[in-house]
């Protein structure tokens, strides 16, 4: 595909229809028909308002775990987007601050298969706000107790957000894998105790009573020893293995057709954040396996606006959300 396709590929968004057949289909092939139509008016733009926030995938896709919702399809055999090296972390950091980014996000896969990762911390928490996503099952005595001295000796902040898909162990184990909600729940814990403080991480559908949520998480964590317990709600993405377990966007979940006026820029994160992966730098940090929303090898390729064309900008338009801790 030449230049010019490219670039009208983008401008120009299709819709894609993914149909399968029956039930037992599904799990043999992904895709049984697939059906791409163009779109009938254009996405409209989002620009980068102000770079406060740089999203490092340092993992990868790597994952110790292969949960069931994972919107970029992480685990333990999945290379698509390889470890960050040191070196590239601090070269993109550098251009970030350069641009006035104001906090750093680590993430993967799991940042702390990373072998480099608490050299990284070092790297980085002397000059930022520095948070980590985790899925909280790797926490060991001596991890622990080097992140809280890190985080003791630095001006800036150190979180640990830490997902937990579940109240009851059923239901997070039903998405992660049998086991991980004890080792997740232990892994809290264990961070609160270090002085560390943790964000909760919960998914949810769009639909769902966040307040009812929000009550009996906290009653669990209470319930276990965590006095303060630090809530952030993620709304399910039909992305990767969740497009897969539930369903993928369907026509009427977009953006296409709606104006760049009707936008508020400062409402979408794409207006504040860009990701970086060893691939390069993408719009945002839930489209890294999505080769439209890649932007270029550096953060000086990825200032420009960009077309709202996926329906996880319907997502993050209809609910508000952002990857960022607050």
């Amino acid at each position: 595909m030449g230049q010019l396709a490219v670039r009208q590929s983008v401008s120009r968004p299709r819709t894609i229809r993914i149909s399968f057949g029956e039930s037992g289909d599904r799990a043999r092939s992904p895709m049984s028909l697939l059906q791409i139509e163009p779109a009938s008016s254009p996405a409209p733009r989002q620009p980068l308002v102000h770079l406060d926030a740089l999203w490092l995938q340092v993992a990868g896709t790597v994952c110790n775990l292969r949960c069931t919702h994972c919107f970029v399809s992480c685990g333990p055999a999945n290379h698509s987007h390889t470890l960050m090296s040191r070196d590239e972390v601090r070269a993109h950091v550098e251009d970030a601050l350069a641009l006035g980014v104001r906090e750093l996000y680590f993430t993967g896969g799991e940042p702390f298969l990373h072998p480099e990762m608490s050299a990284i911390m070092d790297d980085c928490l002397p000059l930022l706000p520095c948070t980590v996503l985790t899925n909280g099952t790797l926490f060991t005595p001596g991890r622990l107790a080097a992140l809280a001295r890190a985080s003791e000796g630095s001006r800036h902040s150190l979180e640990l957000r830490v997902s937990l898909d579940g109240w009851k162990a059923e239901d997070h184990d039903r998405l992660r894998g049998e086991g991980t909600f004890e080792r997740t729940l232990a892994g809290l814990v264990a961070a609160d105790r270090a002085g560390l403080v943790p964000i909760v991480a919960v998914t949810h559908a769009i639909d769902e009573d966040t307040d009812a949520l929000v009550g009996r998480y906290q009653e669990l964590l209470r319930g276990v020893g965590i006095a303060r317990p630090r809530l952030k709600l993620v709304p399910l993405f039909r992305l990767g293995r969740e497009a897969m377990r539930a369903r993928s966007y369907e026509e009427p979940e977009t953006l296409i057709g709606l104006s760049d006026e009707a936008l508020d820029p400062e409402r979408l994160q794409c207006g504040h954040s860009r990701a970086v992966t060893t691939r390069g730098v993408y719009v945002c940090p839930l489209l890294v396996e999505e080769p439209r929303a890649h932007m270029g090898a550096r953060l000086t390729d990825a200032l420009g606006s960009f077309p709202l064309f996926h329906g996880a900008c319907f997502t993050c338009h209809r609910t508000g959300m952002t990857c960022a801790n607050h």
